[in-house]
């Protein structure tokens, strides 16, 4: 764990950006922050409240699907504000970043199983 008194050796480098840039950046982790703890409520809801699916293991596997996808965005949401706080700093373009990609296509691919779902087994 980081000693939290001191501020990452980057923090130093180069100029201080316009704080509504930092407050922007700031607001982007809080927003992936609020995604990935949403992915792991739904993983929840899935695994505790919806009833069993018809193929054995789906639900499971779907729960799966959204935990691991909520645990990767929280770990990686730090590092993406840091990356764009210390190119800020030093005048450097913008990284870019995966995070979109994975959570957009584990979403779609949730999205698509139950709609195959509701499709082809019909209360």
């Amino acid at each position: 764990m980081p000693d939290m008194k001191r501020r990452p050796h980057w923090y130093e480098e180069g100029q201080e950006p316009d704080y509504r840039f930092t407050l922007a950046n700031e607001r982007t982790f809080l927003a992936w922050l609020r995604t990935a703890l949403a992915l792991l409520a739904g993983a929840v809801a899935l695994a505790q409240l919806v009833p069993p699916f018809s193929v054995a293991g789906l639900r499971t596997g779907l729960a799966v699907l959204l935990a691991v996808t909520g645990t990767v965005l929280a770990a990686f949401s730090y590092r993406r504000w840091a990356r764009v706080q210390r190119a800020m700093r030093n005048g450097r373009p913008l990284p870019m970043t995966w995070l979109p990609f994975v959570v957009g296509w584990a979403a779609a691919l949730c999205g698509v199983v139950v709609l195959v779902l509701v499709l082809t087994h019909p209360r």
